[in-house]
């Protein structure tokens, strides 16, 4: 087992759309907690399906409005706080649920995730120094969507999204088959990811 790393400050985003408790992304995201505070790391979390927040609907909005109130709190959380991020979400129709790609918009404003350096407008990359982790769910089995899909979708958001603004190392949990689980296999991703909190990995 990889050794643990010093105490971090752990930020968790619970971006299952469902506001009703008792998912399975919750169950990880308690899951994960519990293993990092037991490893004596700082954990705060942002549950998006808690949050009312509009989409953005034009460029003048995203680089010229300011950020809904609602929000302030996690772009702080990511910008000022966190050192090691992790992302829970379902897998929907392929690709991250809307509620998610729509936080991400309005949360990566320019100037803060990104601004521009030596001519490029987008070349200073805003959240360096910054570690992650995506855990995501599936009916499908995941070797499935690893190599026949070629994970696309959770490749775009590791690259072009978390690695554009300077996240790294962002590494990745898939876990497919949800349906047939049961609780022995709840309970063997459950301690799969207390270890990982518990490595604050």
């Amino acid at each position: 087992m990889a050794k643990s790393l010093p105490a971090r400050k752990i930020l968790l985003i619970d971006a299952h759309p469902d506001p009703d408790a008792g998912h399975l992304t919750q169950t990880l995201v308690e899951a994960y907690a519990a293993g990092a505070m037991q490893g004596g790391h700082e954990v705060r979390r942002v549950r998006l399906a808690t949050l009312d927040f509009p989409l953005l609907r034009s460029g003048h909005t995203w680089h010229h409005d300011p950020l809904p109130a609602v929000l302030q709190p996690a772009q702080d959380d990511i910008a000022k706080w966190a050192q090691h991020i992790v992302f829970f979400f379902p897998l929907w129709l392929g690709d991250m649920p809307a509620l998610l790609k729509g936080f991400l918009e309005q949360v990566a404003r320019p100037g803060f995730a990104f601004g521009p350096e030596g001519g490029n407008p987008m070349g200073r990359k805003g959240l360096t120094g910054r570690s992650a982790r995506v855990v995501v769910t599936m009916g499908m089995p995941a070797l499935v969507y690893r190599w026949y899909f070629r994970a696309h979708s959770v490749r775009s958001l590791e690259r072009n999204i978390l690695g554009f603004v300077g996240m790294s190392p962002v590494d990745e949990t898939l876990i497919g088959s949800v349906e047939s689980l049961g609780a022995e296999g709840v309970n063997r991703w459950c301690a799969r990811l207390r270890s990982l909190g518990e490595d604050g990995r």
